[in-house]
């Protein structure tokens, strides 16, 4: 025989892998998932000819298998099961397996070897910190699931396979993120080795309080755009709802209407200006959104009870005062 036989022609989708299949073994691929820690001990494609087998042997790690290409079967613990093209195992902690390519027919392999560790109490992350009860829980419920996956081929319905290439190929080009693409490919795999066994429960994700998270967004459109004119349907629209619902949830949050609040943010900005700056009435209104420096004078005085010039004169005095004093008890 001139070398492994092929059941069809057609064009093997983890080719590329082919010249160097063993590339990412090399790496010493080390990284937190949740409480957990994860070591890449294997991460190659391989190839058994036909006949090739592998005696009955057993790991104290996860190992992953799927079936890119070719046939042949495995023995799990007592049972051997068929294998072909798009099958995938795993032979978990303490699995005894046997695994033994076709008598024709060459088999083609995609292995990940990994070991996953809880971490101690002191090197996980803090629940607040960032995604972090989150991601703790979804890897929890991970490892739960893969230690209570059946002993038995299933196919690999979503493409998990995949994430083996993508790997691959971003080592080959030495592309930016490497590492982060090679943890995330990794993840992947256990997430969608998991999810083709059974449908995972639903999870219990973060939600918000959507009022008051469209409060926040419009309360920030307003303070990065307060110098510019602003209606309430035009920020109504940036938040996507409906100008009413925004003026409710305006009443709600503070107390008063949406244009009240617009006024607020513009006096904080202008009184700033007439104690720190040099700039006239006028140009101090135009540039924090007022239509003239009168009505600017309507509204300061109404709000505050002073004209912006008697402002700017009392509060330069009382800081110059302080400064003074200051200087003095130096």
């Amino acid at each position: 025989m001139n070398g492994p036989t092929r059941s069809s022609a057609k064009p093997y989708p983890f080719e590329p892998m082919l010249s160097n299949p063993g590339a990412l073994d090399r790496l010493d691929i080390r990284f937190r998932w949740g409480g957990y820690g994860i070591r890449m001990i294997k991460f190659h494609h391989t190839t058994f000819p036909p006949g090739r087998c592998v005696q009955f042997h057993k790991h104290s790690d996860f190992e992953f298998h799927f079936i890119p290409r070719g046939k042949g079967r495995v023995i799990l613990e007592n049972e051997s099961y068929p294998l072909h093209e798009g099958l995938m195992y795993l032979t978990g902690p303490g699995v005894m397996h046997y695994q033994e390519a076709d008598a024709q027919e060459a088999m083609d392999e995609l292995c990940l070897h990994i070991d996953i560790q809880p971490l101690p109490e002191e090197e996980r992350e803090p629940e607040d910190a960032w995604g972090g009860r989150w991601e703790a829980a979804e890897a929890e419920a991970c490892v739960r699931r893969l230690e209570a996956l059946p002993k038995r081929p299933a196919p690999d319905q979503f493409r998990a396979m995949d994430c083996f290439l993508d790997a691959y190929r971003a080592w080959r080009d030495n592309v930016p993120g490497l590492y982060t693409i090679i943890k995330q490919s990794i993840i992947q795999i256990l997430l969608r080795m998991t999810q083709s066994y059974a449908s995972a429960p639903a999870m219990d994700l973060p939600s918000r309080d959507m009022k008051h998270y469209r409060y926040q967004l419009a309360v920030q459109f307003i303070k990065d755009n307060y110098m510019n004119p602003l209606t309430l349907e035009l920020v109504a629209e940036r938040v996507q709802i409906s100008p009413r619902q925004l003026q409710r949830i305006f009443r709600e949050q503070t107390g008063g209407t949406f244009s009240e609040y617009i006024e607020h943010i513009r006096l904080q900005h202008i009184c700033a200006e007439l104690t720190e700056s040099e700039r006239t009435i006028d140009q101090i209104a135009c540039a924090s959104g007022f239509s003239s420096a009168n009505y600017l004078h309507y509204v300061f005085k109404k709000k505050l009870g002073t004209t912006p010039m008697q402002y700017r004169l009392k509060h330069r005095v009382t800081g110059a005062e302080a400064k003074a004093s200051g200087d003095a008890a130096e």
